[in-house]
């Protein structure tokens, strides 16, 4: 059976589109903290939720990276 890899660009691209996601994910947690509208606050915590979710998705591809000794 072939294991599957990321090509070196792949992999560069899905670590550009995790930093990405993290910086948002941490602006969103941030921001609910002063935010007084509910259904603003709402907002943020879904995206926050759908953050996380991408995230470890992203990890989860990551980790068929190649590794660069």
């Amino acid at each position: 059976m072939e294991v599957l890899k990321l090509a070196p660009n792949e992999t560069m691209q899905v670590h550009e589109m995790l930093n990405f996601k993290t910086v948002c994910m941490t602006t969103s947690k941030l921001m609910e903290g002063v935010v007084f509208d509910q259904d603003l606050k709402k907002l943020l915590e879904k995206d926050v939720r759908q953050s996380m979710t991408a995230i470890t998705d992203l990890q989860n591809l990551l980790s068929k990276a190649p590794t660069i000794r």
